[in-house]
């Protein structure tokens, strides 16, 4: 009976001394915990009250209709996919200034109205940006997109909250962590015309095959592409990704960007106002691709004087045609002029015009990124402002012969 008793008392005694063990291991956790917390804290909440600067639109029309106000309400995540970013930079591109004017409003509209809701403005431009996660929707996997990460990312073109203003919320689709081999303006100066370029060339143009455009692989090796308006955004873009593939390249812009271009890469350039130096573009025909970066339009395709398997152009008539003539008669004549252009392209050059967009397809994000962190793409910056200086980028923009980027700083 002793013997069991002491026993007794000796695993009592031990029972105490590991929970001692235990409550100073836990201690020690949590405290050390807390001090990793302390370390990476998430940014602070997002207030309903909260307000922020931005630019908006309330009518259709030239830069005077953009207005400064700092009493914006935050977008707010309205779905568990989307995410809220404080923006640090950001940029204007040729559809800032085509959609103040009211281009594609038809379509658009009915896109982001709800049904039954007219409500059309007030809008907020402005379709890439570099920024901060401050926020994210219930369904947004932590492990890939944490809150405080610096990312890159773009505005589909139906949102009425863009990327001119202090924050915005877009899909986490449309976003991914920002590349340390970019500052805030140059990582807010390459997703628009890169996923633009990118779509033209691998979804349109099918350049890589079925894996360029449904992965992230690129691909189009020997192949033959001549970029039309090789110094603009898309241009410049366009010119360093087809290089980064092993494409052989050649280029178009005006006299005083031909340098520039080399510098990129473009294996042969030209002066398109030089009657002469064009025709020499004949000699390296026919063209797998003609990527018409300079909005030349596909009705000008049949008159050029170089054959082509595929002549792809970002100027399409698609959303103006709807605008003038309402969804059915618009539909219709696009499928017309769809026809007659290709038509006369068939006949004459050989080849097929097709409509390239913009398509913020992740894929597209992931192809782009690689090339940045192997350091073959780079983006070239035309001009900066600040964001109170808006509207003078809107005219730089507007009075073209641009080379590479135009970016706003907040």
């Amino acid at each position: 009976m002793q013997t069991v008793g002491f026993n007794s008392i000796l695993s009592m005694r031990q029972c105490i001394l590991l929970a001692r063990r235990q409550f100073s291991a836990t201690a020690q956790s949590a405290l050390s915990g807390s001090q990793t917390n302390d370390r990476q804290l998430p940014p602070p909440p997002i207030k309903s009250s909260d307000k922020m600067r931005g630019w908006q639109l309330h009518n259709y029309g030239d830069i005077d209709e953009l207005q400064l106000s700092d009493k914006l309400k935050i977008p707010q995540i309205r779905s568990s996919n989307e995410c809220l970013v404080r923006i640090r930079a950001t940029a204007v591109n040729p559809i800032d200034l085509a959609m103040l004017r009211g281009y594609g409003a038809t379509v658009l509209n009915k896109m982001r109205c709800q049904p039954g809701d007219g409500i059309e403005f007030p809008l907020i431009l402005g379709r890439e940006f570099c920024g901060e996660l401050v926020q994210t929707g219930m369904g947004v996997p932590a492990d890939s997109l944490s809150l405080g990460t610096r990312v890159w990312g773009v505005v589909p073109l139906q949102s009425s909250t863009g990327a001119h203003a202090e924050y915005v919320a877009v899909p986490s689709y449309c976003l991914s962590p920002a590349p340390k081999e970019l500052d805030d303006c140059e990582a807010a100066s390459v997703l628009y015309a890169g996923l633009t370029a990118w779509s033209g060339l691998y979804i349109t143009g099918g350049l890589g095959g079925p894996c360029g455009a449904a992965t992230a692989s690129g691909g189009g090796a020997h192949k033959r592409v001549l970029v039309l308006g090789g110094s603009g955004g898309v241009g410049t873009l366009a010119i360093q990704i087809l290089k980064s593939q092993k494409v052989q390249v050649l280029a178009t812009c005006s006299e005083n960007a031909i340098e520039m271009v080399r510098n990129l890469g473009a294996d042969f350039v030209v002066d398109y106002n030089n009657r002469e130096a064009v025709e020499e573009l004949c000699k390296y025909a026919p063209y797998d691709i003609v990527l018409d970066c300079a909005g030349q339009g596909g009705q000008q395709a049949a008159e050029s004087k170089f054959d082509f398997r595929q002549y792809i152009t970002f100027s399409s008539p698609l959303l103006a045609n709807i605008d003038k003539q309402g969804l059915g008669l618009g539909a219709l004549k696009n499928v017309f002029d769809l026809v007659q252009t290709n038509v006369k392209s068939v006949t004459q050059r050989g080849g097929l015009v097709k409509w390239g967009f913009f398509s913020p397809a992740p894929q597209g994000i992931q192809f782009l990124q690689k090339l940045v962190e192997q350091r073959k793409l780079m983006p070239l910056i035309d001009s900066s402002y600040g964001f109170g200086d808006l509207p003078k980028a809107f005219e730089k923009m507007k009075g073209g012969h641009l080379r590479g980027k135009i970016v706003v700083k907040l």
